[in-house]
């Protein structure tokens, strides 16, 4: 097998962790309704659901776990357990019949999902080719464009009332009777939604555990080890915040994906209020249209994946990011019409296609060394899902009880993105067609190679 195919093959099996991630995401917040239904749910319910979610504090809390444990014990490790740990929590969700096993369910799949995030970006880099590390990342993004789209139309087909809702009734009476009606017998569409969460982790980790371990990794252990450097954690820990270089690199990466990512993770509460008042549809249709704005997002992602090898760094991140300037002044403008809630979905979607998130986990796999790279992504992602979690409370107070400051929220989204914009071009590092030893030996010197 070539080099090239071998890398293409471990990128697609790493890219499923990501699809699992949005997948989890949205599987959960599209059924949340039918658990509230089902079990009684208050809105405090819900909000401690969405806190220790795949979004929120259980994603933040296995980031910073992961990452380090990822440059312990190697990038292995991670694809060994720690989808056994998803599939559990997955398992939790799916049986639950109370309140506790829900958020238990919602609590372990999130601290999964953190977990095998950066170990996931890592390990593409360190087995890529130098002339396909940004293809194979945009692979990995692919699948956060899967992850939602599929899971959306799932969710749509299984729901009360919709196409294949007969499959749902057939297996909600197989497991708990013919008496199972009303509320009991609609939440089995969350449950198969879930279920097919646990279908692909199942698939994901027969193939992840068969991976071999990062060359890069290895290599570096070794020398640790000969040199009898100390391995430990919290030594990792230490340098990680002693090296100045670092400590700069992890606060512009910091900034341009948290001032991205506070804009991206209020979407999901946007689009339907623009959907479904501004444009006049129904939540099927709006629905749909979500669906669309994703295959956009992957479609448009497929293409710079044969770009961003080739072409300037800087040039895709200012259009990435102008696209997505271009979706809130249409807000800002007035949605009036279907002609406004396409151009919104497609500005939104060209934006998803070359996001901020794409430099990101390219540039936080390029710019730290070997030995505490899924680490530091790993600490960045902690910083940017926790404040994710702060953010969507001040968010509500901003946007207001019933959508009186919703012009003011949306010149917020433009201010955070314009600190994304400034920031990443001035920051733009000089890595394309570069080695990440040549990399590392350019920022750090021969002594971290």
């Amino acid at each position: 097998m070539t080099g090239k195919s071998s890398s293409l093959k471990s990128t697609i099996a790493v890219s499923l962790t990501n699809y699992l991630d949005a997948g989890a995401i949205v599987a959960g917040a599209s059924g949340l309704t039918l658990w509230q239904k089902y079990l009684g749910l208050t809105e405090v319910h819900l909000g401690w659901l969405n806190f220790i979610s795949a979004n929120c504090l259980g994603a933040a809390v296995g980031a910073i776990i992961g990452g380090f444990l990822a440059d312990k014990y190697g990038r292995k490790f991670i694809y060994t357990y720690n989808l056994l740990v998803y599939m559990l929590g997955v398992l939790l969700v799916m049986c639950s019949v109370n309140f506790p096993m829900l958020l238990a369910g919602f609590l372990v799949t999130g601290v999964s999902v953190g977990i095998g995030v950066p170990a996931s970006w890592t390990y593409i880099s360190e087995s890529s080719e130098v002339n396909n590390r940004g293809r194979n990342i945009c692979i990995s993004q692919m699948s956060w464009g899967f992850g939602p789209m599929i899971i959306l139309l799932l969710g749509m087909f299984f729901a009360p009332g919709g196409y294949l809702f007969g499959w749902v009734e057939t297996i909600g009476h197989a497991v708990g009777g013919d008496t199972l009606v009303g509320d009991a017998l609609n939440v089995f569409s969350s449950r198969l939604v879930f279920f097919s969460l646990f279908v692909v982790a199942l698939v994901a980790w027969l193939m992840q555990r068969n991976l071999e371990e990062s060359k890069e990794w290895t290599s570096t252990r070794e020398a640790a080890q000969t040199n009898g450097e100390d391995t430990s954690l919290l030594h990792a820990f230490r340098q990680l915040f002693s090296n100045v270089k670092v400590v700069k690199t992890v606060c512009f990466l910091a900034v341009i994906y948290l001032t991205w990512n506070l804009v991206a993770s209020v979407m999901g509460f946007f689009q339907p209020h623009i959907y479904e008042t501004a444009g006049g549809l129904s939540n099927e249709y709006a629905n749909m249209l979500s669906c669309a704005g994703w295959f956009i997002v992957v479609v448009v992602t497929f293409v710079v994946s044969f770009l961003i090898d080739k072409v300037s760094h800087k040039i895709l991140y200012v259009l990435g990011l102008l696209a997505a300037l271009g979706t809130w002044l249409v807000i800002i403008h007035g949605v009036n019409g279907m002609g406004s809630l396409w151009a919104f979905s497609i500005l939104w979607g060209v934006n998803g296609g070359i996001s901020v998130q794409i430099f990101y986990a390219l540039w936080g796999s390029e710019l730290f060394p070997a030995k505490f790279r899924a680490g530091a992504q790993g600490l960045m992602f902690f910083v940017v899902r926790g404040l994710s979690a702060v953010w969507g409370l001040v968010f509500t107070f901003i946007y207001g009880e019933h959508g009186e400051g919703f012009t003011m929220a949306a010149y917020c989204m433009v201010a955070l993105l314009l600190i994304s914009l400034v920031v990443g071009v001035i920051g733009c590092p000089d890595t394309r067609g570069k080695s990440l030893e040549q990399i590392t030996r350019e920022r750090y010197g021969d002594d971290e190679i």
